[in-house]
């Protein structure tokens, strides 16, 4: 079950988190993983544990807003493992400590955008091109804030943006009979350092950590809140051919948030 044997991905901010979680799963389920972060240090230092536990990895140093990063990234792929088969968009930002949108700037609508949806765009772009003379899955890590509004117009906008390009491109490639698969995928709260420093911005005097932990998980029916690993095994479901009949679809993992 949830196999990627002999498979080769690239998973972007793989260096902690969810994108961390998502490399040692898909390393450990037989894939070489490429993983990349805007911190090459960190993505070293995932790429090097999964190397230790026997598993098959390099590191990149990646700016996902960089059309030529990518081009960079796609073709040090080829080089090292000669194909491409699993490309799992994770990085990006929260958007959190942004002005209100009265107050909000181009600047600052843009900044969110060109992490959150440019960067998928150039990502998935990238490697249908890469994947179309042979097969491989498209996995773009969306939010539960691309289906419902409250966490800040572009953070939302960027996010619900994801969601429509995966389903377009998951279309367009079937159309074209590539045999690509896209999908999206929509946590909820995960207790990574993402959200962790949300406390930074809170509103509430005195909040810390434990307080906004509290609180988000008043948000989930589930009653807790979710961890990496429960987001990456959602990835890796996608990434293998156990959802060979799923393409143009959400994913959603958030506990019950958006059932309220």
């Amino acid at each position: 079950m949830n196999r990627v044997d002999n498979k080769v991905a690239i998973v972007t901010g793989g260096g902690s988190g969810i994108g961390a979680a998502t490399c040692h799963l898909l390393a450990e389920a037989g894939a070489s993983v490429v993983v990349t972060d805007i911190n090459g240090d960190s993505a070293e230092l995932t790429a090097n544990a999964i190397l230790e536990a026997g598993g098959s990895a390099m590191s990149l140093q990646q700016d996902v807003t960089s059309e030529a990063g990518w081009d960079i990234v796609i073709d040090a792929t080829i080089k090292e493992f000669s194909k491409l088969n699993i490309l799992v968009n994770n990085a990006g930002i929260s958007g959190a400590g942004l002005p209100p949108l009265e107050e909000a700037t181009l600047k600052s609508w843009q900044t969110v955008m060109s992490v959150n949806l440019d960067s998928v765009f150039l990502g998935t772009q990238k490697a249908v091109m890469a994947m179309k003379e042979g097969s491989g899955s498209i996995i773009n890590v969306s939010s539960v804030m691309g289906i419902v509004g409250g966490a800040g117009p572009a953070y939302n906008a960027s996010k619900g943006g994801v969601r429509l390009l995966s389903k377009s491109v998951a279309v367009h490639c079937g159309k074209m009979g590539y045999a690509i698969r896209v999908n999206s995928v929509h946590p909820g709260y995960i207790w990574t350092p993402l959200v962790q420093n949300l406390v930074e911005f809170m509103d509430e005097d005195n909040m810390t950590e434990e307080g906004l932990r509290e609180m988000l998980t008043e948000m989930h029916p589930i009653g807790r809140l979710g961890i990496a690993d429960d987001i990456a095994k959602g990835i890796l479901f996608l990434a293998s051919d156990d959802s060979s009949f799923m393409t143009g679809s959400e994913l959603v993992i958030d506990g019950g948030y958006t059932a309220v």
